[in-house]
């Protein structure tokens, strides 16, 4: 066979493969839909929280043993006073800016930006306020507790 024969039969075998290939037509894969988010109740927060403050309980049952998820809204300006929990907690930033100081004395100066999302050890001693409405969840283990370092700063006992 001569190269032009040889050349024409090789196109009769390539353009079909190339033209079915083509053709196909792509079909895009549909997204799975995003579990609609929970609608939360919001009421206001424990009185061991400052005035002005609003929980929703996201999943669990915070005044039992067990693992529970909490969110806490705040309003600008917002300020827990030096406090310190039993259990280890995961805190989220879901809206504004939540800032957290270390030690026994509210320090403004030593105000922190948590950042997406930070862990405070259990028993650390720590105060927060808030820039902006803001939003955290906080996951930890049940029963919540949060004891001031100085008594006198527990909105429960005013």
């Amino acid at each position: 066979m001569n190269r032009k024969w040889s050349f024409l039969a090789m196109l009769f075998l390539i353009v079909p493969v190339l033209s079915a290939q083509s053709t196909k037509q792509t079909t895009a894969k549909p997204t799975p839909a995003k579990p609609a988010a929970p609608q939360l109740t919001w009421g206001p927060a424990p009185d061991v929280f400052p005035a002005g403050a609003q929980l929703a309980v996201v999943s669990g049952d915070p005044s039992k043993a067990g693992k529970f998820v909490v969110q806490l809204q705040m309003p600008d300006g917002y300020k827990i006073q030096p406090h310190f929990h039993p259990f280890a907690e995961t805190v989220e930033l879901k809206k504004g800016d939540f800032l957290v100081g270390m030690g026994d004395k509210f320090d403004a100066a030593k105000l922190k930006s948590l950042g997406a999302k930070g862990q405070m050890p259990a028993k650390m001693h720590h105060f927060a306020a808030t820039k902006g409405a803001t939003i955290v969840q906080i996951t930890a283990q049940g029963p919540f507790a949060l004891t001031y370092v100085n008594p006198a700063d527990n909105p429960a006992k005013k």
